[in-house]
């Protein structure tokens, strides 16, 4: 009966990763920047605190759903509603992003092109992640692990990728910038990394 355990407990894992992402919004370090970079910052922060607080609640409810005892039904349900708040919360990120127009520094609108393109891609992958959950059959325990198996890797995968964009459009000036906005601070779901 602990078929659908330790592949919940890897889809618990692999979502942790999902996390990383959020971070990369929230900036570190801090110094002066131009008011227009200042308020385009505080524009995005503001918009996106929400939306990491939805991710880290959808993740939440994904590691509490991998005790022993969790059936089948109620990981697909649980999963199922964490994957449409993160594809909702990715598309939320991206309009953000993209309403907030072009940071003001060197190349700052393909940085927020590639932003906007990559959280739109983020928010889609996880749409057909819960696509996938829901069309898993839950009378079958072996099935629905091999399921959870197959959407455990896209998960991993997805954790992986798509940092880059965000990383990209949060370089130097627009890190400083990002680190003085209070909403920024309180964005990230962890401790933040080391000032950068």
């Amino acid at each position: 009966m602990e078929g659908t355990n330790p592949v919940n407990k890897k889809l618990a894992a692999a979502l942790s990763g999902g996390a990383v992402l959020v971070l990369a919004l929230s900036g570190c370090g801090g110094d002066d920047s131009s008011d227009k970079l200042n308020s385009w910052a505080k524009q995005v922060c503001d918009a996106v605190q929400p939306q990491a607080k939805k991710i880290e609640a959808a993740n939440a409810s994904i590691q509490k759903q991998t005790s022993d005892n969790s059936t089948p039904e109620d990981v697909q349900k649980t999963d199922s509603q964490a994957f449409q708040d993160m594809s909702d919360a990715y598309k939320a990120m991206g309009s953000a992003v993209k309403t907030a127009g072009a940071p003001d520094v060197e190349g700052g609108e393909k940085k927020q092109t590639d932003a906007v393109t990559e959280l739109s891609s983020i928010s889609s992958s996880y749409a057909d992640l819960k696509k996938q959950i829901d069309g898993l059959d839950t009378k079958d325990q072996g099935k629905f692990a091999d399921g959870l198996k197959d959407i455990a890797t896209e998960l991993d995968k997805l954790s992986q990728s798509g940092n880059d964009a965000l990383s990209k459009l949060e370089e130097g000036e627009v890190r400083k910038a990002m680190a003085k906005q209070e909403s920024c601070k309180s964005a990230s779901p962890a401790p933040s990394v080391t000032n950068g």
